[in-house]
């Protein structure tokens, strides 16, 4: 049985999404970051960093307990250990990779550093702007991906639509109008927001 501990960001979506696509039984830990409690005694001992999200699998390869954090390690590691939605052959792992690292480390930071501004005591209109502008520039990128293959690594669902969705789902519902008027966007999130574990998922 694998632990997640996490929270409602596009990051605690991204393992969750992994864990319930993979198909691997789980407990949730809902973590209120508002109180705090990323910087409680026991979670640090979990990640020192006070970050979510973290797993904590009992039963990880070798019989030996892991513990993880990072959203990115977390989806490769569900994946893996599930045997799904990672190719096995060379080229298409590594464009299921190029388009995975895309959705996690573009779309995802991008989207904390304007909501993070926009939610600040004293919000920096231009800078929000500036941020925001880049992030719907993300995402026209993929529109036209999208146009091309029906996945974001071509014609199967991967860790890479995980990601991705999950920096979608959280831009849509804090700044929709990021994502508006991307029809090719719209069709894949359609398609994926219709699978039975995203829509476990997202039920926080």
């Amino acid at each position: 049985m694998i632990d997640l501990y996490a929270a409602g960001t596009s990051n605690g979506m991204r393992a969750r999404i992994a864990l319930e696509e993979c198909g691997l039984q789980y407990r949730w830990h809902p973590v209120d970051l508002m109180k705090g409690e990323n910087r409680s005694p026991e979670f640090l001992k979990l990640n020192p960093n006070a970050q979510i999200p973290v797993i904590v699998d009992d039963a990880a390869p070798g019989g030996k307990q892991i513990v993880l954090s990072q959203s990115s390690a977390i989806m490769i590691y569900c994946a893996e250990k599930a045997g799904k939605f990672m190719p096995s052959d060379p080229v298409k792992r590594a464009m299921t990779l190029e388009a995975y690292m895309s959705a996690s480390t573009d779309i995802t930071p991008m989207f904390g550093t304007v909501n993070g501004i926009l939610r600040s005591k004293e919000p920096h209109a231009p800078t929000a702007n500036m941020f925001r502008s880049r992030l719907r520039e993300y995402f026209k990128v993929w529109n036209d991906k999208l146009a091309q293959r029906r996945y974001a690594a071509g014609d199967d669902v991967t860790i890479a639509d995980f990601s991705l969705y999950a920096g979608y789902w959280r831009t849509k519902g804090a700044l929709p109008d990021v994502v508006a008027e991307l029809p090719n966007l719209e069709r894949w999130a359609g398609e994926v927001a219709a699978r039975p574990a995203i829509q476990r998922a997202v039920k926080l």
